[in-house]
């Protein structure tokens, strides 16, 4: 590195750069050309975001601080600075948040006669079908409390949302004013759908429902004011795996204790009555700037809700039918196409139909004799589930079920005891590091009497579901050199069998980190000589500093280096003398960037990696993550001609980040670029309504940069 740059200006700060990214999410949120109920979507994902944030950076930063940690980050900050500017950076973004809804949504959701009405804009037809849903549905939920010497506060759940009264008993009128808590019943929707007009959505919030009716419940008290409030606990998962009988009952046991974690922020409406705040801050220990007051509803991410029940489908994006697998005519079956040629899917854009079917007819088919699969999360109804529990009954089927998969732990438990009874061996990965990998192989018999092996490896989960708008990659092979090597995975992670090298594949945490910084090394060293060095890469994340100064010196090398990052980048790019050939970009839009996809040009010789790990910490060291070659012509060509140069030429929602962290839209800083979007094109092209002529030129500095040359793959 420059001796002019010092060690704590080479990065941003993390917490700071998970802000931008939800920030980004809130900008599709204030997008007016985005339709109106994708709008309230994007909105509710930067609730359930901010909220996940909350319970695990924020609460572990908390703990840090407590547990006297004083080491400055890579920022520079010590934990107690990171905290506080998080804390500052959170109230502006809560109030975008509510800004956006009142100033943007909330009116024109009403002037497209979806409504949310408060008590008084009710009908009398409405307020009588209101009390009845109360009689029936809700006031059999609900457990109305007074706090006092007998009743002491009770214990909220996390996230629970509740209301909080401040009351005064009627016949002891001078008495002290006393707090009751009712909580809001989770088994109910949040929104109360009321009779309204055809076309029309009238809805309630329950917790004014239940607000209507609070005097009933506490009869003896004058209620004097109430509040909605919501508290955010503790949700980091620890445990000490040497002192458990078993990783499943250790999992289990910190499901049951989550619920006692400490307090980490209070929202409340605004308008709240000063002394429910002080009353609850008190409770919870809470430090003031913890509470959040929102000018509107608590817990936007509720806002969910109105998306799937309004049934409106010209305020949603237009249907799109991802594109189906066509084998080859002389094939017989996917196993008999795989014999031939590689298959890779990106979805959504092609379906995600092949990989289930992938998994059901190894199940079913009699010449398959033994299955093996990861299993991070996946859907509840999941047809891979019911496979995988049906194959247990008559094949060798070996399932490797990540128990730690945050806030999935319930679920997964679920299944692996369901599969457990069925046949299936489950395993819980190597002790102390969670298995995040993504695959599957099938040993078959085939018809020419070889014994080989088929496997899928992912960048995604395996869940039918989030492939609909998660973007991801498949590949499906039966390569000997890779299905061994998978073979090899799977002994490492049911019995810790290591070998010193995977190749072709790089597995955290044994050999990713230091193959990846070879390879960024190589292109160093192709730049040095003169020959084509041009590093591109997709990610989720990018934390690793190891990783980040091995960028920084290939750049200063001469080596290009294009990053698409959709969340957290602690990468400063565009720094003179640091990071002057470093471009990061990020694309929030209708689908979830997901996959991660790592080219290197390699003097010519492309070489492209897809996998399941970002450049992370945990994902290098703390995970058992895989990351694999593209071998074929075909799949290397669409992969440079196609997926990179859609995301490179992006303009729609692509946008760049600047040196300090912050970031501007693409269009912005290429005026003179068309208008395109990435993943509108690559759903124009699976619909067969476009083709790769389409693609504008790269934006790689300050002009659009020629498309690249055709691939050519490695030898």
């Amino acid at each position: 590195m420059p001796r002019s740059v010092p060690k704590q200006k080479l990065f941003t700060g993390r917490d700071h750069s998970w802000m931008q990214f939800n920030r980004r999410v809130l900008e599709e949120a204030e997008d007016p050309s985005n339709p109106l109920l994708e709008r309230v979507k994007f909105l509710a994902i930067t609730g359930s975001n901010l909220d996940e944030y909350v319970e695990i950076r924020q609460a572990g930063l908390m703990q840090r601080i407590e547990d006297g940690y004083r080491e400055p980050g890579y920022d520079g900050l010590r934990p107690d600075e990171s905290l506080a500017a998080l804390t500052a950076e959170m109230h502006d973004f809560v109030a975008a948040q509510y800004r956006c809804w009142n100033d943007l949504l909330f009116p024109e959701l009403r002037r497209q006669g979806i409504r949310l009405l408060d008590w008084k804009e009710l009908g009398e037809e409405a307020q009588v079908f209101a009390r009845d849903y109360f009689q029936r549905e809700v006031d059999p939920l609900l457990t109305p409390i007074s706090i006092d010497p007998a009743h002491p506060f009770p214990r909220v759940l996390n996230k629970a949302l509740c209301l909080a009264l401040l009351l005064r008993p009627k016949r002891r009128r001078s008495s002290p004013q006393v707090l009751g808590v009712v909580t809001v019943p989770r088994a109910l929707p949040r929104f109360v759908r009321l009779p309204s007009a055809e076309g029309r959505y009238d809805y309630l919030l329950l917790q004014d429902l239940i607000a209507q009716h609070l005097a009933g419940m506490y009869r003896g008290y004058e209620v004097l004011a109430y509040a909605p409030f919501r508290v955010t606990r503790n949700s980091n998962l620890y445990f000490e795996e040497e002192e458990a009988r078993s990783l499943l009952e250790t999992i289990r046991v910190e499901l049951h204790n989550r619920r006692k974690g400490d307090a980490v922020r209070l929202e409340v409406e605004t308008g709240v009555h000063p002394e429910i705040v002080e009353r609850l801050r008190v409770n919870f220990e809470l430090e003031p700037d913890q509470v959040f007051i929102g000018d509107g509803p608590v817990n936007l991410s509720r806002l969910m809700y109105l998306y799937s029940d309004v049934n409106r489908p010209d305020l949603k994006f237009a249907s799109f039918t991802p594109r189906p697998l066509l084998l080859s005519r002389k094939s017989t079956g996917i196993f008999d196409e795989l014999r031939r040629r590689d298959i890779l899917l990106h979805h959504p854009y092609d379906s995600y139909d092949p990989v289930v079917e992938f998994i059901e007819q190894g199940a079913l088919d009699p010449a398959v004799v033994t299955m093996k699969q990861t299993l991070y999360r996946t859907s509840s109804d999941s047809p891979m589930f019911k496979s995988i529990v049906e194959a247990g009954a008559n094949k060798e089927v070996t399932l490797v079920v990540e128990l730690m998969a945050r806030f999935d732990e319930a679920s997964n438990i679920r299944w692996a005891r369901t599969m457990e009874d069925a046949g299936v061996q489950v395993f819980h990965g190597v002790v102390g590091l969670k298995t995040h990998c993504k695959l599957a192989m099938l040993v078959r018999r085939d018809e020419d009497g070889v014994t080989r092996r088929y496997c899928h490896l992912g960048t995604g989960n395996y869940n039918p579901v989030t492939a609909r708008f998660y973007t991801d990659l498949s590949l499906l092979t039966c390569d000997p050199q890779i299905c061994e090597r998978v073979h090899m995975v799977f002994n490492y992670l049911t019995a810790h069998a290591e070998l010193d090298d995977y190749n072709p594949l790089l597995v955290a945490p044994l050999t990713m980190a230091e193959n990846f910084l070879r390879l960024i090394r190589r292109e160093q060293e192709h730049a040095q000589a003169g020959r084509p060095a041009h590093i591109m890469a997709k990610m989720n994340s990018l934390l690793e500093p190891s990783v980040i100064e091995a960028l920084y010196q290939a750049s200063q090398a001469g080596v290009e280096v294009d990053l698409i990052v959709r969340g957290q980048c602690i990468l400063r790019p565009g720094v003179k003398g640091l990071s002057e050939r470093i471009r990061v970009r990020s694309i929030v839009g209708r689908f979830l960037e997901h996959s991660r996809i790592f080219h290197f040009a390699n003097g010519g010789k492309d070489e492209i990696y897809l996998g399941s790990a970002d450049w992370m910490p945990r994902n290098l060291f703390e995970r058992c993550e895989v990351v694999f070659p593209v071998r074929s012509p075909e799949a290397i060509a669409r992969i440079h001609d196609e997926i990179l140069p859609a995301y490179m030429a992006d303009t729609v929602k692509a946008r760049m980040q600047q040196p300090d962290g912050t970031y501007v839209r693409a269009r912005k800083l290429f005026k003179e670029a068309p208008a395109f979007s990435s993943q509108e094109f690559l759903m124009q092209l699976a619909e067969g309504k476009t083709d790769l002529d389409a693609i504008p030129p790269a934006l790689t500095g300050a002009q659009p940069a020629a498309r690249p040359g055709k691939a050519k793959a490695a030898d």
